[in-house]
């Protein structure tokens, strides 16, 4: 508190800061300064996942229902968060994250641009979500939301029924990473076990342990800690801000599918995606993006009997690490077939940039400089 003495000198004893509502009495006159110690807004727009589920006792780690609980309960479960912001919370969707659309995303991306354009007292946002897509849904949100406050996906791998349950924890650091200065400008992020990743990086690497998301090779961007947030990198790559690509409520992305490249691969399935509506299709190729000769020949044939309108082809790799480049054993093939190296992008984020890359064209020169630039 401040103190003041009868001589007109001013003391300053300071202890615990005024939350809400303060004022100060000076010679008389009364200043408010709530404004000064007010806390930070932060919008949590939930959509469901293991964050949310409930199982049937503390020790149902693998089984319970996911999108059981409302975001209202989740925020009212961790009353630390009123510590470090004015939390406001929206029911957008309640759902495993595998039952997710992409008229979902629109959605959800077309809310968060409405809250940053209508709301500047918003500090940030925090979308709960199921970690089996979150990877997909935060790095769809890092090329289509348009404003530089942080945007945070946060998930668990144990829901709040269980024992040890991680969700609390993620859903505070999540909530004082999207209040902090010092994560504006870094694109949409995903904190989770402490750390905090871009989501162009990041992806989930195991079934069942906390410690599931992981940025390969790259790294994550920084920690939340108990003290503070802190940042030792960010990503170069065009993002949020920077981005090309704009939404509309009634926004139809063109059907991209991911094919898996295996031994002896299926090939009929290629003809059969391109009846059903196939616009593009991504391989997860073997090794740096390696096509097969078999796979190679049927895309010729396919490319020949729908000339001018057949799907296009992006390479990436089902490795999980490194880079998918055009100079290959066999570029002089994979170039006449138009095929595009998706850089270090995995097979379900270049199916996100492809998504997005055909709504705006078919060149694929223009596709080939997004996937370099994003």
């Amino acid at each position: 508190m401040l103190g003041f003495a009868a001589s007109g000198m001013v003391n300053f004893r300071f202890g615990t800061a005024c939350i809400g509502a303060c004022a100060i009495a000076i010679a008389g006159a009364t200043i408010d300064v709530s404004a000064q110690t007010a806390l930070p807004v932060v919008r949590v727009l939930a959509t469901g996942g293991t964050i949310a589920g409930r199982g049937a006792s503390s020790t149902s780690l693998s089984n319970y229902k996911p999108g059981a609980m409302l975001a209202d309960d989740l925020v009212k479960a961790v009353p630390e968060i009123k510590q470090y912001a004015d939390v406001q919370v929206e029911q957008l969707f309640n759902v495993g994250s595998s039952d997710l659309t992409v008229a979902n995303w629109v959605e959800l991306a077309n809310r968060i641009n409405a809250i940053f354009a209508g709301d500047p007292k918003v500090a940030g946002i925090v979308v709960t979500h199921g970690t089996n897509t979150l990877e997909e849904t935060a790095y769809f949100l890092n090329l289509t939301v348009k404003h530089d406050r942080p945007v945070v996906v946060v998930g668990a791998q144990r829901p709040p029924t269980a024992m040890s349950s991680d969700g609390p924890l993620n859903l505070l650091n999540a909530i004082r990473a999207a209040s902090a200065p010092e994560a504006r400008g870094k694109g949409v992020l995903v904190v989770m076990n402490d750390e905090i990743n871009a989501a162009r990086d990041v992806t989930k690497t195991n079934t069942y342990r906390v410690e599931t998301f992981r940025s390969p090779e790259l790294g994550f961007l920084g920690y939340v800690d108990a003290d503070k947030v802190s940042f030792y990198r960010a990503s170069t790559k065009r993002h949020t801000t920077q981005s090309e690509f704009t939404l509309s409520a009634a926004t139809q992305l063109p059907k991209v599918d991911i094919v898996y490249s295996y031994l002896e691969t299926n090939v009929a399935i290629l003809p059969a995606l391109v009846a059903s509506g196939t616009k593009g299709i991504v391989f997860a190729g073997a090794g740096a993006g390696a096509l097969s000769r078999a796979e190679r020949t049927a895309l010729k044939s396919l490319l020949d009997a729908h000339p001018g309108t057949g799907p296009v082809l992006v390479r990436s790799s089902r490795v999980g690490n490194g880079r998918v480049v055009a100079d290959t054993t066999n570029r002089d093939e994979y170039d006449a077939l138009g095929m595009i190296p998706a850089d270090t992008l995995n097979p379900q984020k270049a199916r996100v940039l492809l998504m997005l890359a055909l709504s705006k064209t078919r060149d694929l020169g223009e596709i080939r400089r997004m996937f370099s630039e994003y």
